[in-house]
């Protein structure tokens, strides 16, 4: 039996509807029972729905969000986070007010926004958070990461934008099918590098780690796993990072994984 279930939330643990499976949930809670530990892997922010994901998972425990750059244990509030360097942050808030895209800033427990509007509410909404604009430069606490939210029609000309000191993690949300979230953390830092100081932190070697993922940002975390399981809606980088697959998401894949993990 495996030590550690590392979950990505938007198409794996949720799907179209923007809810989890009751069975998906049962599979989860039962691991627990059985000693092992549940994180939530996201990239979404440690508040909203993903804390609430986060602390039914496993209340006591470790979680990753914000791509990497944003580790929090749960039940003692204490932060492992990785600030972004302010020398690029400045350069995408700038080119942000050039262009007129939507970018997110965020902290451990906050965000800011350049742009209100319709897709800013959506993705609020999405989050599960009321939508009360406010702007990146009135953040108080250290900005762990930057998002680009743009229409998938968009998201080309975004992605081949240069980034000095920044890693890129694109992903995609079966709740918002028309937009691609482009998450930007200090050089370095992503789901691979986080699962890594959590397994530290619970004492495990990654051999008894597995990573549940469907995006090309869960392939860090992939990677470094003893076994990683790509959902049947992953796109092509996770398929071929994976050595297990599962079903679609809305079919109860995850559930799938975590039977599977309390076999090996």
């Amino acid at each position: 039996m495996l030590g550690l279930i590392c979950v990505d939330v938007d198409g794996t643990l949720i799907g179209t509807g923007n809810t989890v499976r009751e069975d998906v949930w049962a599979a989860l809670a039962d691991a627990r029972l059985r000693g092992v530990r549940v994180a939530l892997c996201s990239g979404r922010p440690a508040f909203g729905n993903a804390l609430g994901y986060a602390r039914r998972l496993d209340p006591d425990g470790w979680h990753v969000f914000q791509n990497g750059a944003s580790i929090v244990n749960v039940g003692s509030g204490e932060s492992l986070s990785e600030p972004l360097p302010e020398g690029p942050l400045a350069a995408l808030l700038t080119r942000a007010h050039e262009t007129g895209r939507l970018l997110e800033v965020y902290t451990d427990d906050d965000f800011g926004i350049t742009r209100p509007g319709d897709l800013a509410r959506r993705h609020a909404e999405l989050l599960g958070l009321p939508y009360t604009p406010q702007a990146p430069e009135r953040l108080v606490g250290t900005r762990v990461r930057a998002q680009w939210v743009v229409p998938l029609g968009e998201a080309a000309g975004v992605l081949a934008e240069q980034a000095p000191g920044l890693d890129v993690h694109p992903a995609g949300s079966p709740a918002m099918p028309d937009t691609l979230f482009i998450s930007l953390t200090r050089a370095g830092i992503g789901k691979g590098s986080a699962v890594a100081l959590i397994a530290a932190q619970y004492g495990l070697p990654l051999s008894r780690v597995m990573m549940v993922g469907d995006g090309h940002n869960d392939v860090t975390a992939m990677r470094i796993v003893g076994h990683p399981v790509a959902m049947g809606n992953a796109d092509a980088q996770a398929r071929a990072a994976a050595s297990h697959h599962v079903s679609h998401v809305d079919e109860g894949g995850l559930a799938q994984a975590v039977r599977l993990a309390l076999t090996l």
